[in-house]
């Protein structure tokens, strides 16, 4: 497993440990980590995702969806009831496990609902980003203008 120096990226910007970090977690993952259940993870609009999770034979009740320090958990609970008991399977193919499943969000990105419908668990989510992190356009200002304001101010004062 080949080992990756970050000290380049961290003399050359300010606040971007969290990719570091995020980049050499992806990079020592087990790559044997369950596959259970499979998921999708599409790009829907220019700020907007979803995330669908085959959840074949559970319920809406039996699901869970929570959002905690930037991680999106998805976790299923098969009731103890409804676990086959008193059924004579000859093959039981279909995983009814529980499972827990998560994904890091990104910064600005919010869950905007989750629904369930034939065996999917569709969660949407939206990148909101704040006003002071969008694009605006300083305005330059030429010599003129500097002393007119300055004229002002000293006019207004006295």
């Amino acid at each position: 497993m080949r080992s990756y120096d970050f000290a380049p990226l961290y003399r050359a910007t300010v606040g971007f440990d969290r990719i570091a970090t995020l980049v050499d977690r992806a990079l020592s993952a087990d790559l044997s980590a369950p596959a259970y259940p499979p998921y999708n993870i599409e790009k829907t609009a220019e700020d907007a995702y979803r995330i669908s999770v085959a959840v074949a034979g559970f319920t809406a009740d039996e699901l869970g969806v929570e959002v905690k320090d930037g991680h999106l958990t998805v976790t299923a609970r098969k009731a103890p009831e409804a676990d086959g008991a008193g059924r004579n399977y000859l093959h039981r193919g279909i995983a009814n496990r529980a499972f827990e499943r998560r994904f890091a969000l990104a910064d600005h990105v919010r869950v905007a609902g989750a629904s369930h419908d034939l065996g999917m668990l569709n969660i949407d989510l939206v990148v909101e980003t704040p006003e002071a992190l969008k694009p605006r356009r300083i305005e330059i200002a030429r010599p003129g203008d500097i002393e007119v304001k300055a004229v002002t101010q000293d006019t207004a004062t006295h």
